[in-house]
């Protein structure tokens, strides 16, 4: 291939050559449970990243509303929807990007694996619960290869529901179906770089109800809902924006101010 020639690919595959045997020499692990034991390594250097990545996608959840209304606002200028969004973010320290990079920061082990797996010459036990045979084997080549992508999918949709939680209807389902999609493709990888999928799947999902328990969500802040009859506030500003002034109170006059009040004499009627 020509992504091999590239030099960086070719010492990433070196590097997982080392890890991978340092797992089966050192602690004396099979090679499926090397995989296994590299992959939960990776994801624990990738926990504070994926802290991030919870606490944006938290803020995109709690002001999805917000969000929603400034993306109806300027439904018919695009320009102007990106600028408010980008503002918006910016107010709220919202990184939409953070979602993103653990998932990338993954992408060089993922390359890594699979030279490791179709170039390297492997010694000793290759199987994974005596059911895969041969992790290096392409995954359908032998039964079990079906039941390990059958888990693969649901696992991904499992991971699928905790990491797109903040996605609308639409979104969502699409990343339900990739799965469904890419599991055609996947089918002809090795067994053991499926295997890797797997592992990462399934600590995205308990990763997930830990986080669903610890993390409390604290709503967002709800607008205050206005009325016609609903008089206006005063923020002492006047109309062209400057600062008004509120007149001091008059001094309460005094005794010898004070106008002097008549009392009028009632006339007496004599009765006849």
């Amino acid at each position: 291939m020509i992504l091999y020639t590239i030099p960086i690919i070719s010492q990433l595959e070196t590097v997982m050559k080392h890890v991978l045997s340092w797992f089966h020499t050192s602690l004396g692990l099979p090679w499926a449970w090397a995989i296994v034991g590299t992959t939960v390594v990776v994801r624990m250097l990738l926990v504070p990243l994926t802290i991030k990545q919870i606490h944006s996608m938290q803020n995109l959840q709690r002001y999805a509303p917000q969000m929603k209304e400034i993306q109806k606002k300027y439904k018919g200028d695009k320009q102007k929807q990106n600028e408010e969004l980008m503002k918006f973010y910016r107010e709220n320290q919202i990184n939409p990007a953070a979602s993103c990079l653990p998932m990338l920061l993954q992408l060089p082990v993922f390359i890594a694996l699979y030279y490791t797996l179709r170039n390297a010459k492997f010694t000793g036990d290759l199987s994974f619960l005596h059911f895969v045979p041969d992790i290096s084997a392409h995954t359908t080549t032998y039964w079990g290869g079906y039941v390990l992508l059958v888990v693969y999918v649901l696992s991904q949709m499992a991971s699928t529901f905790f990491m797109a939680a903040t996605a609308d209807k639409t979104q969502r389902i699409i990343f339900m179906v990739m799965p469904l999609v890419f599991v055609f493709v996947i089918a002809h990888f090795p067994a053991g770089l499926v295997l890797y999928w797997v592992t990462t799947n399934l600590w995205t999902v308990g990763q997930g109800l830990i986080t669903r328990r610890l993390v409390a969500q604290t709503p967002a802040p709800a607008p205050e809902r206005r009325s016609s009859r609903t008089p206006p506030k005063d923020d002492g500003t006047s109309g062209n924006g400057a600062k008004a002034e509120t007149p001091s109170p008059k001094p309460a006059p005094s005794a010898s101010q004070r106008p002097r009040q008549v009392r009028r004499k009632k006339k007496r009627t004599s009765r006849r």
